[in-house]
């Protein structure tokens, strides 16, 4: 089976966290934490920082692990690393999403999240 390790951003603001809609591919219209596949000899922190340009315009910085995901999706393994973010600069433009939302703790589970994301909204629900 097919191995991915992706990094995820999860920005949380005045107690909500935000999810974005994905646009395209297997999982189109899911939502999930903002991020991407690491490229060879990037660091998570780096590539991270380097997705959220390409998706959202925006600037962050990297804080401390939240959690590791491994999830098994029926074409491949997910090894997913959720970063806690904090916005720098930028607005947070969608340029690759379909939509995006700050979530409440009282409304995480109100989209339809992406099965190994679920996993990360349990550590998140003790944040908000």
């Amino acid at each position: 089976m097919k191995s991915i390790e992706v990094v995820a951003a999860v920005v949380i603001r005045d107690g909500k966290v935000f999810a974005t809609q994905r646009g395209y591919g297997e999982f189109k219209d899911r939502w999930e934490f903002p991020g991407g596949k690491m490229e060879p000899g990037e660091t998570p922190e780096t590539a991270l920082k380097r997705e959220i340009k390409e998706e959202l315009d925006t600037e962050i910085s990297v804080g401390g692990l939240l959690c590791t995901i491994e999830y098994d999706y029926p074409a491949f393994h997910l090894t997913l690393h959720c970063y806690l973010c904090n916005v720098l600069s930028g607005k947070l433009t969608l340029l690759e999403h379909e939509s995006a939302k700050w979530l409440t703790k009282e409304n995480l589970y109100s989209i339809d999240w992406l099965p190994a994301d679920i996993e990360a909204i349990k550590k998140i629900e003790a944040r908000l």
